[in-house]
Order: structure tokens, then C-alpha cells, then sequence
């Protein structure tokens, strides 16, 4: 799905968000020409947002567009490129992450990989996230350090940062992948597996709605939420961008959005994270 903003709406927005919130920052990156190209070739901000992942967007039911932290920070940034905004929304991070790599989208909001890498140069990030494990109310598994033995069947969302994540660090448990993050849960109850993993919001929220669920009480990771363009967009690109982020963490720019959406939980970055 993609959802066209012209630049005078983006305007109009953020002008009256200003006004309400009186957090946001001023203007101080602006872009020139040549800069402005590098990011947005077509002339376009095409920001690559994934659904997937509650803590950066979610679909607004009465309005059925993208909202979230990260779209905020896409709109920000094409204010300050002088462009209009497209979101590209998917389901899933894999898709998102394809969307860079296969020309759909000039930037994207991903957590940091190092498989990753490769083909995206990441910020450093703007928002913390963690990762954790649900299991069955009265499963005997209790602590982390059980997850990963023989015969124990974990879900996690295909293509996911703790997908990544766990593919590396579990040696003896064995991965089912879903196809989104959204179908952990039901895959865990559906295929009767031992633990799902996810965002530790995602699980809570699934636990309420299905109930019988108890998530451990340690983190297995942290996942650090990023902003993302595609290498070939050149350094001075990725320096700009970096740039962005600092000062969207600094100002409260970061903060104010997550208050703003309801997300409880994910904590912004500091600089040496």
C-alpha cells in the first residue's frame, strides 16, 4: 500500500502540531540541492514503513493511513528536504528491508543488523525495543536459559531483527518462521510450540487477547530501532540522516512521538547506544 502526502498538507500538519506540542524542533538541517537528490532521487521521500512492528506504526482504524513514530519522523524529514512524503507500507521487516534493496523506498526504519549492513547504512538508533518470550501459562520452561535446548520450538516472525538475532544465538532450540510478527502467537498456539518471541508490546497485547500466556521475566535482546538509506546514496546522505536522528533524540522530537501514540515501553536512545 502507498499513501501519497503532498508537501502542503506535510506542512499544514506540522505547523499545527508545533503549535499544540511546542516540543518539536526548529528547522536546522536543511538540505541543498545536490544533498536533496542524493535522498530522494525521483524528487519524492519514499520511506519504507513496516506494520509489523506496533512500537514504530501501526494502521489508524478511523482514518486507514500509517501512523506511528516512524512515519512522524518520515514526515519531519521531508519537510526538511523541501519534498513530499510517500509512505510505502508492508507487514513485515523483511519487506521493508526489500523495499531499499529493490528501489521501492529511499529510506526505511529498521533495527540494526549485521547482515544487514551490507546493502543499508543505519543511524544510530533512535528508540530501544525489547525482545522477550512468551510461553504457555503452565509451561515448565521459566527462565531464558531453558529456551535454548533439544526438542524446544520456538516462533518468531521470518526476516524479524530477533529472527536474525536468534538464528545466531540459539544452538540447540529449533526456529518455526512465520510469515508476519503478527502471526507468532497464533502459530504458537496453532502448531502447539513451546516459546514465541517478539516485541515484548506485540506479546503483551496478544497475551491479553488470547489469555494462557506468561512472558518470561528477562529480555533475551534489545533491539536498536534505526533509520536506514540504501549505501550507494553516498556518505554525505548517511551523514546527513545520522544527523537527523541525533537531533530528533535530542530535541524531544523522539520522545514526544511516543507519548503521543500511547507506545509504553520502548525507550529513546541515547547517543552512546
Amino acid at each position: 500500500m502507498i499513501l501519497a502526502f503532498s508537501l502542503t498538507r506535510l506542512r499544514r500538519t506540522f505547523a499545527s502540531t508545533l503549535l499544540a506540542t511546542a516540543l518539536l524542533p526548529s528547522l536546522t538541517l536543511a538540505a541543498d540541492p545536490a544533498l536533496v537528490r542524493q535522498i530522494a532521487p525521483t524528487g519524492v521521500l519514499r520511506a519504507s514503513i513496516n506494520l509489523g512492528n506496533p512500537v514504530l506504526a501501526n494502521m489508524d482504524t478511523t482514518s486507514g493511513q500509517a501512523v506511528g513514530v516512524s512515519v512522524d519522523l518520515a514526515r519531519e524529514l521531508a519537510l526538511r528536504l523541501g519534498v513530499p512524503l510517500q509512505l510505502v507500507v508492508g507487514k513485515t521487516a523483511a519487506g521493508s528491508v526489500r523495499n531499499l534493496e529493490d528501489g521501492q523506498a529511499d529510506i526505511g526504519f529498521f533495527a540494526i543488523d549485521p547482515g544487514r549492513a551490507r546493502e543499508i547504512y543505519f543511524t544510530r538508533p533512535y528508540v530501544l525495543i525489547e525482545g522477550y518470550y512468551a510461553v504457555r501459562a503452565d509451561s515448565p520452561i521459566t527462565t531464558n536459559a531453558q529456551v535454548d535446548r533439544p526438542g524446544v520450538t520456538v516462533a518468531v516472525g521470518r526476516g524479524s531483527a530477533y529472527d536474525l538475532f536468534l538464528s545466531r544465538a540459539l544452538k540447540q532450540a529449533s526456529l518455526v518462521r512465520t510469515p508476519t510478527s503478527a502471526a507468532v502467537v497464533p502459530t504458537f498456539l496453532d502448531q502447539q510450540l513451546d516459546v514465541a518471541a517478539g516485541v515484548k508490546q506485540q506479546l503483551q497485547a496478544d497475551a491479553a487477547k488470547v489469555g494462557g500466556l506468561r512472558i518470561l521475566d528477562q529480555r533475551f535482546m534489545v533491539i536498536r530501532q534505526a533509520m536506514g538509506l540504501p549505501t550507494v546514496r553516498g556518505q554525505q546522505a548517511a551523514d546527513y540522516l545520522a544527523a537527523f536522528v541525533e537531533e530528533m533524540k535530542a530535541s524531544g522530537f523522539v520522545a514526544t512521538a511516543l507519548t503521543r501514540h500511547g507506545i509504553e515501553g520502548a525507550l529513546v536512545a541515547s547517543g552512546e547506544d
